[in-house]
């Protein structure tokens, strides 16, 4: 389970995230969260975002 809180995450705030194409092959995208689209605390598979640039993804890593 993904250890990552929906609480933990703002707007504005850079991520890793893997897009829904990527999921097979694990591939990471980075950027800057524009919205929270999970509306639950937590998600197995990662909170769903989505990236200022419009790529939605499940955040796999929060970037400093």
């Amino acid at each position: 389970m993904n250890k990552i809180k929906r609480s933990e995450i703002k707007p504005g705030l850079f991520v890793k995230i893997v897009l829904k194409e990527d999921q097979r092959s694990g591939n990471i995208t980075e950027g800057y969260v524009k919205d929270i689209l999970t509306k639950t605390s937590r998600h197995p598979y990662g909170i769903k975002v989505r990236l200022q640039t419009g790529e939605v993804g499940r955040v796999k890593e929060i970037s400093d």
